[in-house]
């Protein structure tokens, strides 16, 4: 099996029973899925994502994922961070937030996916209360994670496990991208799954729980979107394309949807900006990977304006918690 993010929607189907915000079914194609939740009231969801505090040390975060997360990301994200910031992550080929909730033997790749330092089991790692913040990362293609896996009945369960745990928790739902050769378009479906998906499909309907409290975006795509745009407007000279921030498959051309040093380094800047309620201008450009070794970097300056893009989509965003 290969560790692709989009994984058909419906193989990992399978009945559940005792969940809060999961124990509703209804019967599709033979398949048991969880009802959608009901929506919270779009005024109360605005109310619901007060300001935050911003940190005043570091921060021990718990990354809830798949290979849009990765293991180079979290790393650069803790260099960029304070000192003291510690992290850890469960990943999976394609996982879904359910597959996760079902526990291991439902997530595709677990073993070869959670093979390094990093890992520590999602159960364990949230409700020790250790973690300040619990990130959580839905599989794409999302309207399929919708459909078929019960996304928002999971997202609140997983909230409502760390916020139960520990009541000051800080959860987030990370917003990824799809496939670059997406037919509807890879900027389109970023802009237009934003609000109807990301937001009221997932956020809004998990928020509208019983005892899930405020769940707030982390914007990955959206900052990886105005990166983008940016460079192929000829704003970032020497990067002048998406595809440079993607990696590269083992035969040279570019993967479709997993990200390259340059684009983890912009996901990392995303992280530190929610996370630490501050500007990441003035960061370092150049970081390693997880392995030790030298990653791609942008250029001093080009580093410098992409840490100002990405602060300009995360503060103009009610959702990240950050105080306009």
């Amino acid at each position: 099996m290969n560790r692709r993010v989009g994984l058909i929607g419906g193989l990992a189907a399978l009945g559940l029973a005792g969940l809060g915000a999961a124990g509703l079914f209804i019967r599709r194609r033979n398949t048991d899925v969880p009802q959608p939740l009901p929506q919270m009231p779009a005024d109360a969801f605005a109310d619901a994502h007060a300001p935050l505090t911003p940190p005043q040390g570091s921060l021990r975060v718990f990354h809830l994922g798949h290979s849009l997360v990765g293991r180079d990301m979290p790393a650069m994200l803790a260099q960029l961070a304070p000192a003291g910031h510690a992290y850890a992550s469960q990943l999976g080929w394609g996982a879904t937030l359910r597959s996760h909730w079902l526990g291991p033997d439902e997530v595709p790749g677990f073993a070869e996916e959670n093979a390094h330092p990093a890992h520590r089991p999602a159960r364990e790692a949230i409700q020790s209360g250790d973690h300040d913040a619990v990130i959580l990362t839905e599989m794409v293609e999302l309207r399929d994670a919708i459909k078929w896996h019960g996304s928002s009945n999971y997202l609140a369960e997983w909230a409502r496990f760390a916020q139960q745990a520990r009541p000051d928790v800080r959860v987030y739902l990370y917003e990824t991208w799809h496939r670059l050769d997406d037919k509807e378009g890879w900027l389109d479906r970023i802009a237009d799954d934003a609000g109807p998906l990301w937001q009221d499909e997932l956020m809004r309907r998990a928020m509208g729980a019983e005892g899930v409290g405020p769940i707030y975006r982390l914007p990955g795509g959206p900052a990886l979107a105005a990166v983008v745009r940016a460079a192929e407007a000829g704003e970032l000279p020497g990067v002048d394309s998406r595809e440079a921030l993607f990696a590269r498959t083992p035969d040279g051309s570019v993967d479709q949807i997993h990200l390259g040093d340059l684009g983890n380094y912009v996901i990392a800047l995303t992280h530190y900006a929610v996370l630490y309620q501050r500007s990441p201008e003035g960061l370092p450009a150049q970081l390693d990977r997880a392995d030790g070794s030298a990653a791609l970097a942008f250029d001093a300056e080009n580093a410098t304006r992409v840490q100002r893009i990405v602060w300009q989509v995360v503060a103009s965003d009610p959702l990240t918690g950050i105080a306009s």
